[in-house]
């Protein structure tokens, strides 16, 4: 079933996508209170606390799912292990980033959880095209966009990361449907 009026939960092999919950805001706290993880996105902050949290999954909470639809990740039997997050920008073209804790790193849970995702974002939410960008010091992540079918458009730009408090060279991608 596909609802545009509201972030749906996306089910995969052993993995579900679903909106932030108040009651997630401890354990996304704890996951996120990671300089590893989160010099890895742009707008995390660093150190990354409970308040940090609530007000993530309250701006959440507020986002018209017709434009921008954001999800936790979960692991069978081991809760929420990551995040993903479809925003769109003012020229209408929708973006895609993510994140997976450290404990589940390179267990292929980004790389299924992107694919689900896209997939929700091709039959349901009808997008066509959707940007990605990755760090240069961040290869595992371009490999992840690669296996949910994100191609390298070869343009490579500063980019600000809130957690590092600086900018660095970060790789532009494209997926199309």
């Amino acid at each position: 079933m596909c609802a545009v009026d509201t972030t749906p939960r996306i089910e995969t092999r052993r993995l579900s996508l679903r909106p932030p919950r108040p009651e997630d805001a401890p354990r996304l706290a704890r996951l996120c209170d990671d300089l590893d993880i989160v010099r890895m996105t742009s707008t995390m902050p660093w150190p990354y606390g409970l308040d940090d949290a609530r007000s993530f999954i309250a701006m959440t909470a507020m986002a018209d799912p017709r434009s921008d639809a954001a999800f936790l990740i979960e692991l069978d039997d081991q809760g929420v292990v990551g995040g993903l997050g479809f925003s769109t920008g003012e020229a209408g073209r929708a973006s895609v980033g993510y994140w997976v804790g450290r404990a589940w790193q390179g267990r292929g849970l980004a790389s299924e959880a992107l694919v689900g995702a896209m997939d929700w974002a091709a039959r349901c939410w009808r997008k066509r095209v959707v940007a990605a960008v990755h760090f240069s010091d961040n290869p595992a992540s371009g490999r992840v966009l690669c296996r949910a079918g994100f191609l390298y458009t070869g343009q490579v730009d500063l980019l600000h990361s809130r957690a590092r408090r600086e900018a660095a060279p970060a790789r532009r991608m494209i997926w199309l449907a």
